[in-house]
């Protein structure tokens, strides 16, 4: 019995539970309040025809639940792309609501469907237009929004007059909204550019830092070359500039930044692209002349370092770089470095702004090489940018470490990163002399790699560091006579074999034909090194099997050997059988090689058929003239990899910096001005010093004027000094505790009451002698003056 009584409790407490959770429910969607699973609900919403009639439904209802459910649906079917515009008609009558989360919907609905269907869009033109004159702001702002946003010629001078009316309103947030609404404006029908010009005039003089950096959009998108319009607000702009929006100060800072470097006087060393010295500190900023004005826009801007956005830390960081002297640039490398520490997609942006600007500043970054480390979890490209700032920081003190760090990144898995780093060890033995001996020890034990990649760089490293040091003028310090130049190519002439990958293959070969010319009597052929008819007898066994390069590699270095010892007859058969086999290759460019270099050798001696003609047409050259074009024709020196980043054009905060290429939305900063304009234009009524306050007297009757009628001075409420606590004989109070300054202060009291009370004894004596005279007066009699009473 009494199991059965506990299942029909449970049983009630459940329906009960789910009553209450109903209730709940449906009294949650009538207030509006979503749950978290809403939102997922409407972007899983079907575009079917039963879903379509639906929504046509609730639109055509009188329920403000179902209009704003069906238009969260329109809004979810816009986000996936699909085309709702079948349902223009009916939302169009929506416009009006009252519901104010409604209308925000149907505006959304109109700015992307209102270019399809001008015609009725047209028909909430006057809505819009009562919208504007709404008490609140928020209504206004969205109607003007929506008005601009309808791309519609014929209502252009409508958009105008809106766009002026709310540049007056009240609201800030509605003049950041006119103001917004220009550029769409002007894109619709350039003709309107002197109203639109106007309205911009007038918000220039807007005091709210809110719409300052919609004005700023504005007037770059409008009028970006009339900087003219900007000479009596430029210091107010400069002082509301910490308080601007985020984004508004992006684009506020770009703007005053084309300004100064427009109308100012260029500072000392601001040019783009010069190296600066690195004796060069911020104490030295003092002795320079730098504009009142440059400098008021360089103060304004040093706070902003301090914000979270990272792209107002690169705004501030390019106004420094290009608009301050070298001895400014100190202020900005930690800010920047801050950034690099807050996302892996800050990080990627910023270490490209930063090979930018280390291109004329390396020494300020090598203090903090190590925020520059490669991460095993970073992007290719982020490690590769990050290399090539460890080669622009390298210096004499820090070589060693960051060397460390190049040979440990050859090992990386990705093929790009490992040639990247190969390639700074290189680099960074060709720029510091003392870093040689371990570059050429860590390259020559990368070519026993067995990843042909690692072998390929290396070679091709090793290839620029010995003809940089046979060619230079100023050779490269190498160290023991192991690591000599001929003796890093005779080893590398011995491992041909195992070096499989096709480039490097190739800059061995040219390597060995280049320097195979030797004045010394040794083992091998007259006039050749040793080890080069060997790897010429190698790679004509397996001509066939060659790579292109190899093969144009391989009939070059026939005819230099040819050239070099053109008596030696096994030199003389090798280079003749290569060029047989190069005459019938399937590659045409081997063919013409072969072809050429067996015309140019015929006049020393080299013929294909073995008997030599008795006449040759055309100039036939000697054997120095062959030499000469074989061995000095062309320079084979590889330079380093030439980078999109190197070219001046490209600036702090272009988005050419991480495309690779220009686009079409980069700015080019004006340059500066030897002179620039009179610093008067800037004046302001801003600048105007500060009348002196006002004395305020204590009663508006007035000035008392004294016995003489001259007027007193009027007493003056601003205290002139500091007021402390006095005793009665104007000594200053000496307290050693708060009791002593109790009775101190009780003592004060009571004298002032004794001082009271005599004053009131007075005035009684004088009321008294008062209506004593009042009296003799009324009787007629004389006042008895004293001699008579004593009579």
């Amino acid at each position: 019995m009494s199991g059965q009584y506990l299942n029909t409790l449970s049983e009630n407490a459940t329906r009960f539970g789910m009553r209450l959770q109903e209730t709940i429910s449906e009294h949650t969607r009538e207030l509006g309040i979503a749950r978290a699973t809403s939102s997922a609900a409407y972007l899983e919403t079907p575009a079917d025809e039963k879903t379509v009639a639906t929504i046509r439904k609730q639109l055509d209802g009188s329920s403000d639940r179902e209009k704003l459910d069906a238009m969260k649906r329109l809004v979810a079917l816009i986000s996936k792309g699909r085309n709702v515009s079948s349902h223009f008609a009916q939302v169009v009558k929506n416009v009006a609501s009252p519901n104010l989360e409604i209308r925000k919907l149907v505006y959304i609905y109109l700015l992307r469907y209102a270019e399809q269907e001008p015609d009725l869009a047209l028909l909430s033109i006057n809505t819009f237009q009562r919208d504007l004159a709404d008490s609140n702001p928020l209504i206004r702002a969205m109607a003007l929004r929506v008005l601009s946003g309808i791309r519609v010629p014929m209502i252009g001078s409508i958009v105008v007059l809106a766009i002026k009316k709310c540049a007056a309103d009240q609201s800030p947030y509605v003049r950041k909204a006119a103001a917004l609404a220009i550029p769409k404006c002007y894109e619709l029908d350039p003709t309107h550019l002197p109203a639109l010009l106007q309205i911009i005039i007038q918000l220039l003089r807007d005091r709210s830092p809110l719409s300052l950096g919609s004005v700023a959009v504005a007037f770059d998108a409008v009028c970006s070359t009339r900087l003219d319009l900007l000479h009596p607000h430029f210091r107010r702009l400069c002082r509301m500039l910490v308080d601007v929006d985020e984004w508004g100060q992006v684009q506020l800072m770009g703007l005053l930044l084309r300004y100064v470097r427009t109308m100012c006087v260029r500072p000392s060393g601001a040019a783009k692209g010069r190296v600066v010295d690195e004796n060069l500190g911020v104490d030295d900023a003092q002795d320079e002349e730098l504009d009142k004005d440059v400098k008021l826009l360089l103060d304004s801007v040093e706070p902003i370092f301090q914000s979270r956005n990272p792209a107002v830390v690169m705004a501030a960081t390019r106004v420094f770089f290009y608009g301050a002297p070298p001895s400014y640039w100190p202020k900005f490398v930690h800010p920047v470095l801050r950034l690099l520490s807050s996302s892996r997609e800050v990080e990627r942006v910023v270490l490209v702004d930063l090979l930018i600007i280390g291109r004329s500043t390396p020494h300020l970054f090598s203090p903090h090489y190590t925020r520059f480390l490669v991460r095993s979890d970073d992007f290719t490209q982020v490690k590769k940018d990050k290399i090539r700032s460890l080669l622009q920081v390298l210096t004499t003190d820090n070589y060693t470490a960051i060397l460390r760090e190049f040979i440990d990144y050859a090992d990386d898995t990705n093929d790009g990163v490992a040639s990247e780093a190969i390639r700074a060890l290189g680099r960074c033995a060709a720029w510091i002399p003392e870093s040689v001996p371990q570059c050429l020890t860590a390259l020559i034990t990368m070519i026993k790699s067995r990843y042909d990649t690692v072998v390929s760089s290396a070679v091709m490293v090793l290839k620029f560091l010995v003809q940089t040091q046979l060619s230079s003028t100023v050779p490269i310090g190498f160290g023991s006579t192991a690591q000599s130049p001929l003796s890093i190519i005779a080893h590398l002439a011995r491992k041909i074999d195992d070096i499989r990958h096709e480039q490097a293959r190739a800059c061995v070969v040219w390597l060995v034909g280049q320097y195979a010319g030797t004045e010394e009597k040794g083992p091998g052929p007259e006039g050749i090194a040793e080890w080069a008819p060997d790897v010429l007898r190698k790679l004509a066994k397996s001509f066939g099997e060659e790579g292109v390069l190899v093969k144009l590699q391989v009939v070059t270095l026939a005819a230099k050997l040819f050239v070099l010892s053109p008596s030696d007859g096994t030199v003389s058969l090798l280079s003749r059988y290569v060029f047989s086999l190069a005459r019938y290759d399937v590659n045409y460019d081997v063919r013409d090689r072969g072809r050429m270099l067996s015309s140019l050798l015929a006049g020393i001696g080299l013929h294909m058929n073995g008997v030599e003609s008795e006449e040759r047409s055309g100039v036939v050259l000697r054997r120095e003239q062959v030499r000469l074009v074989l061995f000095e024709g062309k320079s084979g020196i590889m330079d380093e990899q030439d980078s999109f980043l190197d070219d001046e054009k490209v600036l702090v905060g272009s988005m050419g910096r991480v495309t690779g290429r220009f686009m079409r939305m980069d700015e080019v900063l004006p340059d500066w001005l030897e002179r620039g304009v009179e610093s008067s234009l800037r004046d302001s009524e801003d600048d105007a010093p500060l009348a002196p306050p006002v004395p305020t007297a204590l009663s508006s009757a007035g000035p008392v004027k004294n016995k003489g009628g001259v007027p007193s001075p009027p007493i003056v409420l601003t205290p002139t000094g500091v007021s402390r606590p006095s005793s009665r004989n104007g000594t200053k109070g000496q307290w050693t505790d708060l009791n002593s300054f109790y009775a101190e202060n009780e003592e004060e009291d009571e004298e002032d009451d004794e001082e009271e009370e005599e004053g009131e004894d007075e005035d009684e004596d004088g009321e008294e002698n008062e209506s004593r005279s009042e009296s003799e007066e009324e009787s007629g009699s004389e006042p008895e003056n004293d001699v008579t009473r004593k009579v």
